[in-house]
């Protein structure tokens, strides 16, 4: 619930002061995929997740099977084979997801290199809400935040231009090759 910082304006003289309750035990979790198809429009997914911080009582990250649970969901929306480009988060990498992933022939999972957040489309995304709806924001309690990353996240799902310019900021771009490829395995 602290407030990203960001550049606002103010009076000339009067720095502009945003005021913030104190460190919150509550804590927000979002998994989210960018979907790229050639000839379709772009596709943004997610899944979001409050987290109730008890000392030593469950997790306040998502576990693999959360991402597990997201794959699935996109599949079943895209209905498409996926092949994922993930960074080497651990729960990235987990024996479970490589277990699944091997298990499923629809999907396929390529690790960006060791820190290349520059190659991962949904940085952009990231970005976009830090500079848009979250910016300069004193959430006052979990319900505004939950409705502020709601709203932006489906501002940002409803306008592909927005997630196809995630995907050019990396510099990478999608070839007809790879899907074909992709599909013939």
């Amino acid at each position: 619930m602290t407030p990203p910082r960001a550049r606002t304006w103010g009076r000339r003289g009067q720095t502009p002061v945003v005021r913030v309750r104190g460190r919150s035990w509550r804590r927000w979790s979002i998994a989210a995929m960018c979907c790229y198809r050639p000839g379709e429009s772009s596709r943004l997914i997610y899944r979001p997740r409050r987290h109730r911080k008890h000392r030593g009582k469950g997790r306040d990250t998502f576990a693999w099977n959360d991402y597990r649970d997201l794959v699935v969901r996109a599949h079943l929306q895209l209905k498409a084979p996926i092949v994922l480009i993930w960074d080497n988060l651990n729960t990235h990498r987990a024996a479970g997801m490589r277990a699944y992933a091997d298990d499923h022939d629809w999907l396929t999972i390529v690790q960006l290199p060791s820190y290349a957040p520059d190659l991962n489309p949904v940085e952009g995304v990231w970005s976009l809400l830090r500079r848009g709806p979250l910016a300069n924001t004193a959430f006052t309690d979990d319900d505004h935040l939950e409705r502020t990353l709601r709203r932006g996240l489906r501002h940002i799902q409803l306008r592909p231009d927005l997630i196809d310019g995630c995907l050019a900021g990396t510099g990478l771009s999608l070839t007809h090759d790879a899907t074909t490829t992709r599909r013939s395995q």
